[in-house]
């Protein structure tokens, strides 16, 4: 099989630390319950973002809440741990003026030019909101991130801006030098108010791992209210991944990751998770939701909700709570399947971080080459680490 699409691939930067189990947090949950056994010092993420930047990655995403590192100030240092990496950073619209955000991107790209993306994140959390001093509501804040895109783009069009909105206010605000291009935006949310925020303003509408025929659905709404304002969106989607040699060996692996984790431990996490106001978690939680029930999540093969989808992730975990496992061919037929719906644009992490990038970029990557969907530059990964016997590569 091959075709003309040509996928983007995003690695991930564990900034609260990482671990070869699951590392819970997230979403609903209090700040410091996401940890792992490995710290996340700028040699690991450097070491993760080289190795995503040799297997041809176009870049790593960066979370951004109470429960992780700075995604600004960790993904600015970590430009000089590479060359040509791009970092998707997080960052929530309405905690900062969005005069200074776009003085920030600005800076990021003369300094790093052509190396950020932007993933807003509007925020389903109100107590973590209101840690930061943030009291609106759900469907305030996304009229606030309505208003703060506006500004924001109209600053790096390198205009003067003046805008007196309901939650936003700036008067005659002008950056002192626009970036080249404009880093760009990247969105999620799955409320009917999240829609035609991200149909108006971002490039990329993300959607975390859902079974194929929710995601069709989910691109069907964007696309129409694209369409209606007169623009396109592309669409990517965000995916944990288990993948090795054989289909068993994966799924082996799977139910590792749900024997390290206890009834207890579960039930308290997924209380947390209850608490989101996220239209995006609670049906990440719906996945899952009958087997916890009868407490056969243990058994991995009970939460595949679609074939080599599985729900596992987000029992402990908030936000992207799937993963692909499976074979590397299986796991490149559900990516091809995935593309065919419209999905452009694939941000994938896997525990732990680095040693599952090997595997997917020693494993996957040669397969969907061979199909014709990727082409990212490699220079030469493959030799760093032998996770895969050579007859496999």
């Amino acid at each position: 099989m091959t075709s003309s699409t040509q996928l983007t691939f995003h690695w991930f930067l564990p900034t609260y630390g990482d671990s070869r189990f699951i590392v819970g947090g997230g979403h609903g949950l209090p700040a410091g319950t996401a940890s792992g056994d490995r710290r996340a010092s700028l040699g690991y993420l450097g070491s993760i973002a080289r190795a995503a930047e040799e297997f041809g990655f176009t870049g790593a995403l960066t979370p951004a809440g109470a429960w992780c590192e700075d995604a600004w100030l960790t993904t600015a240092m970590l430009t000089r741990e590479s060359e040509r990496l791009k970092f998707l950073i997080a960052f929530r619209p309405g905690l900062i003026s969005p005069t200074l955000a776009a003085q920030m991107a600005a800076t990021f790209e003369a300094h790093a030019p052509g190396r950020l993306l932007l993933n807003v994140v509007t925020g389903g959390e109100a107590h973590e909101q209101r840690s930061y001093g943030d009291f609106l509501s759900k469907e305030e804040r996304y009229a606030r991130c309505d208003e703060f895109l506006t500004v924001i783009r109209g600053l790096w069009r390198g205009e003067t801006v003046t805008h007196r909105g309901t939650h936003i206010q700036v008067e005659e605000a002008r950056l002192p030098s626009v970036p080249a291009t404009p880093p760009p935006l990247y969105f999620g949310g799955s409320s009917p108010a999240a829609g035609p925020v991200a149909a108006e303003h971002t490039d990329v509408y993300l959607t975390w791992g859902e079974p194929p025929a929710q995601v069709a659905e989910k691109i069907a709404w964007i696309r129409k209210l694209a369409a209606e304002r007169g623009r396109e969106v592309r669409f990517g989607i965000r995916l944990h991944v288990i993948t090795r040699d054989t289909s068993d060996e994966a799924w082996a692996r799977a139910r590792q990751l749900t024997d390290a984790l206890g009834e207890d431990v579960v039930s308290a996490a997924q209380a947390g998770l209850a608490r989101s106001e996220s239209t995006g978690q609670a049906r990440m939680r719906e996945l899952h939701e009958q087997v916890r029930a009868t407490g056969d999540w243990s058994d991995p093969r009970v939460l595949e909700v679609a074939p080599n989808l599985w729900a596992g992730v987000g029992l402990v975990r908030g936000g992207a709570g799937t993963a692909l496992v499976g074979s590397h061919a299986e796991v490149a037929d559900r990516i091809a399947e995935y593309a065919a719906l419209g999905i452009d644009e694939f941000v994938l992490s896997g525990y732990p971080h680095l040693e599952e990038l090997y595997w997917f970029g020693e494993g996957v990557l040669p397969q969907l080459r061979e199909r014709g969907l990727f082409s990212g530059i490699q220079a030469g990964a493959t030799g760093h680490t032998p996770f895969l016997p050579a007859a496999s590569r």
